[in-house]
């Protein structure tokens, strides 16, 4: 096995332990409280996870069919089960692991693409301008590293969200603070 995968995926499957450790702290409504209107629901941040790493890793590097509503991600407001967050998560985690296994070195340095819905591309650009094909490319190895950072800081998010939805001293990180 191509020794970044191995890591990336050993440090993405910690963060999924302490995302689920968090969930199993929470009842379903408070895993889509929101403590303030301008901010994400632990639920919101559970389903972005799951559709970047599925739309980076299955969908790009696996060349799967892109399945992704990313505004829904952050406007839906319940109705998911904390149960149902975790087995969304851990599902994409499955597809991304079969994915990435199959990989050699060389394939680090091969270029992907990255799709978007239209809509999304405007909002996270910020821009009205007319594009013709909502998408980037990126190196597989500079990829693993984007997906990977971006889940510790998420997973980090939904650990100190838990901590102040349950004011809890469980260490959900295995780590003494």
């Amino acid at each position: 096995m191509v020794e970044l995968i191995k890591d990336v995926l050993e440090d993405m499957n910690k963060q999924l332990d302490r995302i689920e450790r968090s969930l199993n702290l929470l009842n379903d409504e408070l895993v889509w409280k929101r403590l303030k209107d301008s901010m994400n629901s632990i639920g919101n941040i559970c389903l972005h996870l799951a559709g970047n790493e599925y739309q980076n890793f299955v969908s790009a590097i696996g060349n799967k069919t892109f399945i992704r509503e990313r505004s829904r991600e952050f406007t839906t407001d319940g109705g998911i089960s904390k149960d149902e967050l975790i087995g969304l998560l851990r599902k994409t985690r499955s597809e991304s692991e079969s994915v990435l296994f199959a990989l050699f070195n060389d394939d680090l340095s091969r270029e992907v693409t990255i799709r978007y819905e239209l809509e999304d591309w405007k909002r996270m650009h910020r821009s009205d301008s007319p594009v013709h094909e909502a998408c980037d490319t990126r190196l597989i190895g500079q990829l693993l590293v984007q997906v990977s950072a971006h889940y510790g800081y998420h997973a980090g998010q939904i650990v100190v969200l838990t901590k102040m939805l349950r004011d809890t001293n469980e260490h959900l990180t295995d780590q003494y603070h």
